[in-house]
């Protein structure tokens, strides 16, 4: 893929080094909506249009796509354990197909049970400002350092879907029917067991995974599933009623003596595709927009590299009509070197946001979602304007000995961090008025970010250094 450098303005004075990609005949323009998180795990675009987006360490965020200003509106950092640095966290997110009217928003996460680990799914309300009122809805799910899951979806029926991994345990649990580990659930927005769900009086919907860490719907109406293989055949599936998945008899298509023979008295399910060695393939959503006519009708797929994290990139995947093949893939971004979790499409521009978790297995901070932009699309600016007018500015970018920094009013009388892209601040500053300048004359060269936050939320930017 081509890359290409233009320069874009700040402010009118204020030019900004912003890289562009090339896809066909399509150019994609690349910005930091926001830098400086913690393994965001899940993102949405919810119906109120903003972005609501989960972090492994246990916080919910909700993001203003316009300008990258967040509140944290959940934070259960004090209840998931280990902070973030193992595969537990808060993870699957999904808002109500009726959340204009109902507020309601439902949230897997794992928590301690004295030394070990459970996970479950709860239902919150949303008041406007803060997630509160949980309801847990289904509780006491085992789960483990590694191998959790759990990506959540409403699918078309209005049942949530949600998946959930295998712990670990080699998959004995995905094969026992009395255990809801290794499992596609389907659940009633209450709670509640489905009436028509497969196996009787059970949550479970579909057997035998191993790891699902992606969820959508196509424009089929078909379910597709992301799963980590374990060595060989990650895969990608489609999610019917009742079917076995093979784990841990079987992986990827059955195509071994003991496989075939488990698949044919097992109803297995086998994947739509397969890659080998595994390239931990997570977040999936089908893109369906104009601005980027290149990736109409294509599944959008995080993949974040497998253990040695040599595979990372956003997989574009095409399909046959019937949705039942992959033709081809195309891969893009790859050269962040970055672990790619999740992404999320704005409905009016048909901007691509991806979430990074940093380059190394499990993840770690600071980490950043990025915009991809097709600036020549045309969309109703209206339709897409910050929520508040809060805003950092900072020229020139790039910056050679010192950077002016422009503050909304709402940011006076707090702090502001600087950080270097490896998480290290390295400069505080005490923000009396909305202008400052930062003298930046004995950094490194490379790139870094100020952070700043107010009672209207959170903004960060990033900036180079020459």
């Amino acid at each position: 893929m081509k890359k290409i450098y233009t320069f874009l303005f700040l402010l009118a004075a204020a030019p900004a080094i912003c890289q562009t990609w090339q896809v066909g005949n399509t150019t994609l323009t690349e910005s930091n909506l926001v830098t400086g998180l913690t393994l965001p795990w899940e993102m949405i675009w919810g119906p109120d249009d903003f972005i609501w987006c989960t972090t492994r360490p246990g916080k919910v965020l909700h993001i203003d796509p316009a300008n990258g200003n967040y509140t944290v509106i959940l934070d259960k950092s004090s209840v998931v354990p280990g902070s973030g640095g193992n595969e537990p966290g808060m993870l699957g997110m999904a808002l109500h197909p009726n959340f204009l009217t109902n507020n309601k928003v439902y949230i897997v996460y794992n928590y301690m049970v004295g030394n070990t680990i459970k996970e479950r799914l709860s239902m919150f309300i949303w008041d406007g400002a803060m997630l509160g009122s949980e309801s847990i809805l289904v509780d006491n799910i085992a789960g483990n350092w590694i191998h959790n899951g759990s990506r959540l979806l409403f699918a078309p029926d209005g049942k949530i879907l949600m998946t959930t991994g295998d712990t670990g345990t080699g998959g004995a649990l995905s094969q026992d029917s009395l255990s809801l580990n290794g499992k596609v659930l389907r659940i009633n927005d209450d709670g509640s067991i489905p009436s028509d769900n497969p196996f009787g009086n059970s949550y479970v919907y579909s057997m035998g995974h191993r790891n699902g860490q992606g969820l959508c719907i196509g424009p089929n109406g078909i379910i597709y599933e992301s799963e980590h293989g374990q060595n060989n055949s990650d895969e990608l599936n489609i999610i019917e009623a009742g079917r076995n998945y093979g784990w841990p008899t079987v992986e990827g298509a059955c195509n071994t003596t003991a496989e075939i023979a488990f698949c044919t008295t097992n109803n297995v399910k086998e994947p739509v595709t397969e890659w080998s060695p595994c390239r931990a393939v997570n977040g999936i959503e089908f893109y369906n927009h104009p601005a980027i006519p290149e990736w109409q009708g294509t599944m959008l797929m995080a993949v974040l590299g497998g253990l040695q994290s040599q595979y990372m990139r956003l997989a574009v995947l095409h399909f046959s009509a019937d949705g039942l093949t992959v033709t081809s893939e195309d891969s893009y971004f790859s050269s962040f070197n970055k672990r790619i979790r999740d992404i999320c499409v704005n409905p009016y521009t048909g901007s691509v946001y991806v979430a990074f978790n940093g380059t190394n297995y499990p993840g770690s901070g600071p980490n950043i979602i990025k915009e991809f932009k097709n600036l020549n699309y045309g969309v109703n600016v209206d339709e897409v304007a910050p929520r508040n007018k809060q805003q950092i500015a900072l020229y020139p970018n790039p910056a050679d000995e010192y950077i002016q920094i422009e503050f909304s009013p709402s940011f006076v009388g707090s702090n502001a961090k600087i950080y270097s892209f490896t998480g290290q601040m390295v400069a505080e500053i005490q923000i009396s008025s909305i202008k400052d300048r930062l003298d930046c004359s004995k950094w490194e060269a490379g790139n870094y970010f100020i952070e700043a936050t107010s009672s209207l939320g959170t903004m960060s930017k990033t900036f180079i250094v020459r």
